[in-house]
């Protein structure tokens, strides 16, 4: 879940010879030399003591700032902390190749090695290197702080994959910005921060995103503004579902303790690992029920305090950090009053400033110069989503998920170990089986003309386009031949020449049928009713395209890998898909009604 650290070339345009910020457009203008900059480097005081050494964790700061500073100009900030600066450490994922947890009979196993076997040829610290925005901004009188986070680098403290104490120390910064913490030097003298507004915004991607959400939550005085791009909303959608142990794309195996370890770089080697066995332990790989652990690192629960205003960004392609990351955040501050917008393109795991940097900077600028330097300029009356759609093209729109969209039942007729029916019509009454193979993956699974591992709905060519935006579900009818088995769930996209294409995809464990917080035993042979949230997307099936609904278990690529063999039945006539429409049941019908 690295994010780039990059530098741009600056391009000025104009002489530097400005002794205050220049606005036109309602944008901040590039007036000041980014090479005539004060560089500071201090430790804040965090209040928490991570590390348990009876003394406040202190966070490693660094600050970049217009030299007119020293000359009494004060300017807000663009702050942006990450436990990457100081790089990583090798750290051995998972075994995901084990059994399902069973209630009273614990056939799964956790694979631990010992912590000098997980972790090997640590990276120590080094200097904080600039980002690919820092002259942009110091051009425009913004100061750039850079933090390393909690146990990371030449901070104290601890790392803990996204637990209170690192949104404690994040969140110090902005205090100490603000005059309500102290901060020092190397030589132990105070630092004060004379030359600020106090004003001050987040950004970054990845986990570098994700602190900016959870310093957001906690509703920080002086926070302004925040811009989480490819962020982690809860850390229990990055690492499980529903129930399930669920894997971030391409990180099969990962979980809470690997990311502490790998991030873990402060100088002490000892000091955090009964820490980090704690996560090994909290985590809880046999059950993947959420829990107090689960509920600390979720910042969706404090989206009603959160005053900064926020400018989401997320790749429709992103399974590294999925779209339910965004959409449930983004969701929770429209309901909460908050300010808001969001950008969306169809790349994955990145920065919009590599697909559409002019533009996208623009908008990043608009946004800093309203909620930091205070310049009414209009951002929060535009339009609150723009979205690049799949020919790379990109749109403004009121909002996102599109208020056109509702919610579509489709029923499924006959046929899935071949190819079934989805439709808007009466479905069949058919029970239909399969058999879990998990050493085959989904994408597999999909294009074989049949198979006794999966089954497989598709709808008749669309006649017109249809797009879905939001969030779909399918309310399945589910009977297993075991106590324990993974649900996966997909939508695909058919092209007419046979190539297919993955749209999203969800999984559960259906003993969490009740809740995520509860595992409840399954009855081999007993018929259950499982809800499949799928991860949200926004997508638009073209003409002649045709739309699939697959069922597999095990989903290679994501979930734990038990030995093949597994049974599932499914009820047709009580399963239904629901599909988040724009243009609801009518674009549905008149597509392939």
């Amino acid at each position: 879940m690295l994010a780039a650290v990059l530098a741009l070339p600056f391009c000025p345009a104009t002489a530097f010879a400005q002794e205050g910020p220049v606005f036109k457009d309602g944008e901040a203008q590039p007036v000041f030399d980014p090479k005539d900059v004060v560089k500071e480097s201090l430790w804040v005081r965090a209040p928490v003591d991570s590390d348990r050494d009876g003394k406040d964790d202190e966070v490693y700061t660094e600050v970049v700032r217009p030299k007119v500073t020293d000359r009494g100009l004060k300017v807000p900030v663009v702050y942006m902390v990450s436990p990457y600066f100081s790089g990583g450490n090798d750290v051995a994922n998972h075994n995901v190749d084990v059994e399902l947890y069973v209630p009273d009979k614990r056939t799964g196993k956790l694979t631990k090695a010992s912590a000098d076997e997980r972790v090997a040829a640590a990276v120590g610290p080094q200097p904080i290197i600039s980002t690919r925005y820092q002259d942009y901004f110091i051009s425009r009188g913004y100061a750039v702080v850079y933090a390393e986070s909690l146990g990371t680098g030449k901070s104290t403290g601890c790392p803990t994959s996204g637990g209170r104490n690192e949104t404690v120390g994040a969140k110090s910064v902005v205090d100490w910005l603000n005059g309500r913490t102290s901060a020092r030097d190397a030589a132990g003298a105070a630092v004060k921060a004379t030359w600020t507004t106090g004003k001050t915004g987040m950004m970054g991607v990845s986990y570098n995103g994700t602190l900016p959400n959870a310093v957001a939550s906690t509703g920080v005085k002086g926070l302004e503004a925040i811009v989480p791009i490819a962020a982690i909303s809860s850390w229990y959608d990055y690492y499980r579902a529903d129930g399930a142990v669920v894997a971030p794309g391409t990180f099969q195996g990962e979980d809470e303790d690997v990311l502490a370890e790998y991030v873990y770089t402060r100088a002490d080697r000892e000091i955090c690992k009964p820490v980090i066995a704690e996560i090994a332990k909290e985590q809880d790989r046999i059950t993947g029920d959420y829990s107090k652990f689960w509920d600390e690192r979720n910042y969706v629960n404090d989206a009603r305090k959160v005053r900064a205003a926020v400018l989401a960004v997320h790749g429709l392609n992103d399974w590294n950090v999925k779209m339910t990351h965004v959409e449930q955040w983004y969701s929770a501050l429209k309901r909460n009053g908050v300010a808001h917008k969001i950008w969306l393109h169809q790349s994955g795991h990145t920065d919009a400033d590599t697909l559409r940097s002019v533009e996208w900077r623009r908008t990043l600028n608009r946004w800093f110069t309203q909620y930091l330097w205070g310049q009414r300029n209009g951002v929060d009356r535009e339009p609150k989503a723009t979205l690049q759609r799949e020919d790379k093209t990109w749109v403004d729109e009121a909002e996102w998920p599109s208020p056109n969209a509702s919610d579509v039942r489709l029923k499924l007729t006959p046929g899935g170990s071949a190819k079934g029916g989805i439709g808007l019509w009466s479905g069949g009454r058919a029970v239909e089986k399969l058999t879990d193979d998990s050493s085959k993956t989904a994408e597999s699974l999909i294009d074989l003309p049949s198979s006794p591992n999966r089954l497989s709905y598709s709808s008749p060519a669309t006649r017109k386009d249809i797009r879905l935006s939001g969030v779909a579900r399918a309310d399945l009818r589910l009977a297993f031949d075991r106590p324990a088995a993974n649900v996966t769930t997909l939508l695909v996209d058919r092209a007419p020449n046979g190539t297919s294409h993955v749209i999203t995809r969800g999984w559960t464990d259906p003993q969490n049928r009740v809740s995520p917080s509860r595992t409840k035993p399954i009855t081999p042979g007993q018929s259950y009713d499982v809800e499949v949230e799928l991860v949200p997307d926004d997508y638009i099936l073209k003409t002649g395209h045709k739309l699939e609904f697959v069922l597999i278990s095990s989903d290679y690529d994501y979930t734990l890998r038990p030995k093949p063999g597994a049974g599932l039945s499914l009820d047709l006539s009580r399963t239904t898909v629901k599909l988040p429409v724009v243009g609801g049941w009518g674009a549905l019908f008149h597509s392939f009604g």
